[in-house]
């Protein structure tokens, strides 16, 4: 591995030339080779040690080849590479190592002499600081205002937190365009403090102060020797200067090789041209003139062309941080930063385009569910992932269940499966069902999903088949939908000695679509309160009393609920175990943000993932904290019960073993209690599974802990049993590349259609034509019968 020699020189100083060239003059040097292995940490030591500095103070700098203007900091390993990248063709480098005292006198003498640039960039940018200032308006400069003392202010906090340590700006490993500004030059040339912060894409920081992206991109392009991974950040990067700038760029070269450019203007000097590096991707500017003869900044200069690849290129940073932007807000936040004016289709288009660099072509996007289906079974033993297309590889469904789902269903929560689905919000037809469990604290439980191109019984019946293959447990499982999905068949064939239940949300929307007859909303919403008593009442007597209620509002009504199989919903007539949980909609609030964002369907399923995941580790940490034998829900609902049970008196029956009469204390309401079987004629121990009042007042009384007596599911130790089994992330760093040579293995479903009557289109002729009049009467042109004077 070739050595690079480090002259390392401390105790002289900066001087600047009148062309800004710097010199450094005085003090002493010493040499030192660093290599590819080397660590920035172990150098900064080592040149400590030479000068007998603090380590911690210890500020190093360089200039890059050909560029003595800017000095360049090193303060990490990534920075350290860079040199090594700058002066991979040099034997030696000069490398300037100074204390914080000596960094900030530096700084201080460069300030005052900072007119090292050429009279002509000089003016140039003056003349576009003076035109940017005079756009803005007085809101827009109050408001940079306070950003400018905020993010003074929070550097200050950054330097303090770094023991007075320059901070520097690094990028994010992994972004899409990873550029290092070599310097951060502020309108008036100052150099700008740089603050230590990851940024998502190159030159856009994470908004410290909320600073504006013109701001921040006016130095994505530093000048000559600047290093870019590949041709696509060449072109990023051009679009962006160049809209900051204020001026619009003509390619003159732009392939896989070379890119060169200019100012559109007739005449305009600006010139820049980058190329490849032999035998690698990365590109380095070559040629570079930083001056406009074009005026600039000037009110008579245009403004960049508003293209679809510019508008991207601004949206693209606006939807890292904002995913909901809206086309009219974001043509309203360019035209107020950039004072480009958009319409409305020009935001939309941008705003895809701006989707599509980021999360991937929607149609690409499902030949990648192949590789997502072995990456999860690969990172993810024991999860059961299906894919499901048609016999032109059409996409039809895909199916996921993780095995931290199926182990926390069947080791934890109780037999319970909701079953609900919902429209994605996608360019193709695509649909989501969900089966979702709860958990010992009423928690919702995702167990298993997929998307399907459209929602039938055949797609309810394959959904419920994966699942059926996904679960091990023998024992009988209630299921809760709605009824109006075509689910009855298939659970009975599929799940033998299950329960359906139906959601008593919809089937009370189903009764107000029905009904019929001039009632108010207060009438509607009565009608609902007693149809929801209706299903919660545990005895006939309960049942009866809230359907007689409703018969006196609305016999229509009456009639439409007694006819809706009872059976199926009712808690009194219900065979399976609902814990009284009536609505299919419990996971409407995990899966809400599926109607608000558009996203390619690999995509959206790794976010189902994902947030699985974390729900999966929160929950785990939060009962590590739990020391009550149960939930802490079930905990308030027993106290409760507890409570009421101190008004009761219980007698023992003289005829049956373990058989009690509970009555309150006027003695007129009596329940029989039966504690082996775990029953009180009131119910409510069987439908919520843990004691009523009237059973925790025997328990009590006999010398019986309640706790013992709740169901096994409501345990602290049941719950962490359910969250105990992680999600391990899926690594995507060998996810095919969009574009490349990838054999199409699925196929988009159809286009989604839209909603409402198609638009006519109206046939506007260029010139009315008028049928000439003629008289029935005399035969003449030009009248008609009521006008004719012949005859009159």
């Amino acid at each position: 591995m070739p050595k690079l020699i480090v002259i390392c020189q401390s105790g002289g100083k900066f001087v600047a030339a009148g062309n800004g060239v710097l010199s450094y003059s005085g003090g002493e040097a010493h040499a030192l080779s660093i290599s590819r292995e080397s660590k920035f940490d172990e150098l900064k030591a080592e040149m400590a040690e030479m000068w007998k500095y603090d380590p911690n103070s210890v500020i190093v700098k360089y200039f890059v080849p050909n560029n003595n203007r800017t000095l360049i900091t090193v303060s990490s390993d990534k920075d350290l590479q860079r040199l090594l990248d700058f002066h991979e063709d040099s034997g030696t480098v000069d490398v300037y190592v100074l204390a914080n005292e000596e960094a900030a006198a530096t700084e201080t003498a460069l300030t005052t002499t900072s007119t090292g640039k050429s009279a002509k960039a000089n003016a140039s940018r003056a003349r576009a600081a003076a035109a940017r200032r005079k756009r803005m308006s007085e809101e827009a400069a109050a408001g940079r205002e306070q950003e400018q003392q905020v993010a003074t202010a929070e550097l200050g906090q950054v330097q303090a937190m770094n023991g007075g340590e320059e901070a520097t700006m690094t990028e994010a490993p992994g972004s899409p365009l990873n550029i290092t500004p070599v310097a951060s030059i502020i309108t008036d040339g100052t150099p700008a403090p740089q603050l230590q912060m990851r940024t998502s894409t190159p030159c856009a920081l994470d908004v410290i102060g909320e600073q504006k992206l013109q701001k921040v991109w006016e130095n994505c392009i530093t000048g000559l020797h600047q290093q870019f991974n590949h041709v696509g950040e060449v072109r990023e990067a051009l679009r962006r200067y160049s809209l900051a700038q204020g001026f619009t760029i003509k390619f003159k070269h732009n392939d896989s090789r070379r890119v060169s450019a200019k100012c559109k203007a007739e005449g305009c000097t600006w010139r820049i041209y980058a190329s490849k590096l032999s035998t690698t991707q990365f590109f380095r500017t070559k040629k570079f003139i930083d001056t406009h003869t074009c005026g600039v900044g000037t009110d008579s200069a245009a403004r960049p062309h508003a293209s679809r690849k510019l508008v991207a290129t601004i949206v693209k940073e606006k939807l890292l941080s904002t995913p909901n932007f809206k086309p009219k807000e974001i043509a309203e936040e360019i035209q107020k930063e950039f004072g480009i004016e958009l319409r409305y289709s020009q935001a939309w288009r941008g705003m895809e385009a701006a989707r599509q660099e980021l999360q991937g072509s929607y149609k690409e996007s499902y030949n990648l569910l192949p590789w997502l289906r072995e990456k999860l079974l690969e990172t993810n033993p024991g999860s059961v992932v299906s894919l499901s297309t048609s016999d032109d590889l059409t996409f039809r469904r895909f199916f996921v269940a993780m095995h931290s789902s199926i182990f926390g269903f069947e080791n934890g929560c109780r037999p319970l499966l909701f079953l609900d689905e919902m429209s994605v919000r996608s360019k193709h037809q695509s649909e989501l069902l969900t089966a979702t469990a709860i958990d010992g604290n009423d928690g919702i439980f995702p167990v298993a999903f997929a998307v399907v191109d459209t929602i039938n019984e055949e797609s309810w019946y394959w959904f419920l088949e994966q699942l059926k293959s996904s679960l091990s447990i023998s024992q009988s499982i209630t299921f809760v939908s709605d009824r109006q999905m075509g689910l009855r068949q298939s659970i009975a064939m599929l799940f033998q000695n299950s329960y359906h239940g139906f959601c008593v949300r919809r089937l009370s929307d189903e009764l107000l679509k029905d009904l019929r007859g001039p009632y108010t909303q207060e009438v509607v919403d009565v009608l609902v309160a007693h149809m929801y008593d209706a299903a919660r009442a545990s005895t006939r007597e309960g049942f009866l009393k809230s359907m007689d209620s409703i018969k006196s509002i609305s016999p229509e009504a009456w009639e439409w609920i007694m006819q809706s199989e009872p059976e199926h919903w009712a808690n009194h007539m219900f065979v399976g175990s609902r814990y009284n949980h009536i609505s299919s909609g419990i996971a409407e609030s995990f899966y809400s943000w599926v109607p608000e964002i558009q996203m390619p369907v690999v995509q959206f399923l790794d976010t189902i993932r994902q947030k699985i995941m974390e729900l999966i580790y929160t929950r785990k940490v939060e009962s590590e904290q739990w020391v009550s034998r149960v939930t802490p829900i079930l905990e308030e609902k027993l106290q409760k019960e507890i409570m009421k049970a101190q008004a009761l008196q219980v007698f023992a029956s003289q005829t049956a073993e373990n058989t009690f009469e509970v009555r309150d204390y006027f003695g007129t309401v009596n329940h029989t209690v039966n504690v082996e079987s775990w029953s009180c004629s009131c119910r409510d121990w069987r439908h919520n599974g843990y004691p009523c009042s009237h059973a925790v007042a025997v328990l009590q009384g006999i010398g019986r802990d309640p706790y013992d007596y709740c169901a096994k599911y409501y345990s602290t130790e049941a719950f962490r049993v359910t969250y105990r089994e992680p999600i391990n992330p899926v690594a995507t760093a060998d996810r095919p590349i969009h574009g490349s040579l990838v054999p199409i293995l699925v196929q988009p479903p159809a286009l989604r259609k839209l909603s409402g009557p198609p638009k006519q289109r109206r046939i506007r002729n260029k010139g009315v034509i008028k049928r000439p009049l003629h008289c029935s009467k005399c035969k003449g042109a030009g009248h008609n019968r009521a006008t004719c004077h012949v005859f009159s």
